[in-house]
């Protein structure tokens, strides 16, 4: 009977240590950093290459089609609520056509 408890004690304290409040949570940041001056840079008539290095290498790429790209940033402060922001560039035969721009975060935590 006293194993019996000894078990219960141990696995209790085992489990209490899972979810203890006290824990650390580190801030993850994933994806492609773009702010308004890199944006203010972007006009309609810029090549690919140039908006490549303008932004960077795109984040994702459009396996269906070749007519945009996209920029994705996603920041999750110590396991709070995940922020994104999203840009998608078009183009039209590798020349930029327009930008949609869906959020911009106004404080990019990377800095």
């Amino acid at each position: 009977m006293q194993n019996f408890f000894r078990i219960i004690l141990i696995c209790t304290l085992c489990l209490s240590g899972c979810s203890f409040p006290g824990v650390y949570k580190i801030n993850v940041q994933q994806g492609n950093i773009v702010t308004q001056d890199m944006l203010e840079k972007l006009k309609p008539g810029l090549t690919r290459r140039q908006v490549h290095f303008v932004l960077g290498t795109p984040l994702i790429r459009n396996t269906f089609s070749s007519q945009s790209d996209s920029y994705i940033y996603t920041f999750e402060k110590g396991g709070e609520k995940i922020e994104q922001q999203s840009i998608t560039v078009y183009y039209d035969n590798d020349v930029m056509t327009r930008v949609v721009n869906s959020a911009l975060l106004s404080d990019t935590p990377a800095y």
